[in-house]
Order: structure tokens, then C-alpha cells, then sequence
């Protein structure tokens, strides 16, 4: 079943539950287009966000949910405050994250999803990331061979280290029980 028939199954529109989800008032969206101007990663982006904004507004699910663009999100908030509705667009894109992952869409950029898991889990037990753990996912999707070199300099030159060398990661581990019961937001 795909998103779309996910969407007609449960009786809703993307609209309503991204504005429920995230808080923001995207149909105040009136196509500027500052957000996706100012944005530092749209040359790599299927949709741009305010071209996303409109096709939440039109109830595309698929072609929402299923885009690079909310995976190629950066979350700088150069485009929220650029917005003169005061949307705070980075918060739309971590919702449509959410959603996506949890309908199970085919993320339009191969591997981003297992790069944000491993992201997140890095900084989760560690306090931030670390370049030796983000090897692991380079080893999973199957391109080490063109950084083993530089990483060996790296770790030659005491740049990186084998063990994470950083405090931070008990209270990050706090922060990311809360958010999972949903005690930060």
C-alpha cells in the first residue's frame, strides 16, 4: 500500500496532521519563496521548500513524504527566519521526517534515512558525533574505499581519535529519553 492510499485508508489529509504535528500554521504560506532563496542546501533538493509547502496544501503524500528534500533538510533555520509568516519551516521538515519514516515512504535519496539513524544514535550515546562511529555507516552502505586514506592521515595527526574523547553523552542520553516520551519539544 502506498502513501497515498495510507492517506485515503485513514480518512486524512497531510495538511491537517503536519499542522497538528508541528504546531506551525503552513497554510499562512503565501509563496515568497525567501525560504527556499536563503536555503544552503536547495541546488541538492528535489522540491524546494516552498514548493513543498504547496503540495502539503494540495494533500500530495506521496510526492511529500517520498522526497529528497525533507531528508536533505539541514535544520540551520535559515529559511524560518527568513519567513515573513514566522513558519518555522525546519520544524515542518523534522514532522514530515517523522511521518514519512513512520509510513513507511521510500525516502528519494538512497541511504538518508540510515544516516540519520546513525547520526542520531552517534550523538544520542556520545553527546555529539563521532568520525570513527560514522565509519560504521560508511561500511553499511558500501562506500569506505575512498576514505580510508584520509581518515588514516586524520587519525595519524591526532585529529581523531578511536574512542570518543568528549563528556556530554549522559546528559544527551536524558534528553533523548524525554523526547521519546515526549517531554521535550
Amino acid at each position: 500500500m502506498d502513501v497515498r492510499e495510507q492517506a485515503a485508508e485513514m480518512g486524512t489529509s497531510l495538511l491537517p496532521e503536519v499542522v497538528q504535528k508541528s504546531g506551525e500554521k503552513i497554510q499562512n504560506c503565501y509563496q515568497c519563496q525567501k525560504c527556499s532563496a536563503g536555503c544552503p542546501v536547495n541546488f541538492a533538493m528535489d522540491i524546494l521548500p516552498n514548493q513543498m509547502f504547496r503540495h502539503i496544501q494540495y494533500g500530495h503524500w506521496d510526492k511529500v513524504l517520498s522526497s529528497k528534500t525533507i531528508w536533505l533538510c539541514a535544520s540551520c533555520h535559515a529559511c524560518s527566519t527568513r519567513c515573513p509568516n514566522s513558519i518555522d519551516i525546519a520544524k515542518v521538515m523534522d514532522t514530515l521526517r517523522s511521518i514519512s519514516a513512520r509510513s513507511g515512504a521510500v525516502a528519494g535519496e538512497r541511504n538518508i534515512s540510515l544516516f540519520h539513524k546513525f547520526f542520531l544514535g552517534l550523538t544520542k550515546y556520545t553527546g555529539r558525533t563521532w568520525e570513527p562511529g560514522m565509519g560504521l555507516y560508511v561500511m553499511q552502505t558500501g562506500g569506505l574505499g575512498g576514505m580510508m586514506g584520509w581518515t588514516m592521515k586524520m587519525f595519524l595527526r591526532g585529529k581523531i581519535s578511536i574512542f570518543p574523547t568528549f563528556k556530554g553523552g549522559k546528559q544527551f542520553r536524558k534528553l533523548f529519553s524525554k523526547a521519546g516520551k515526549g517531554g521535550v519539544r
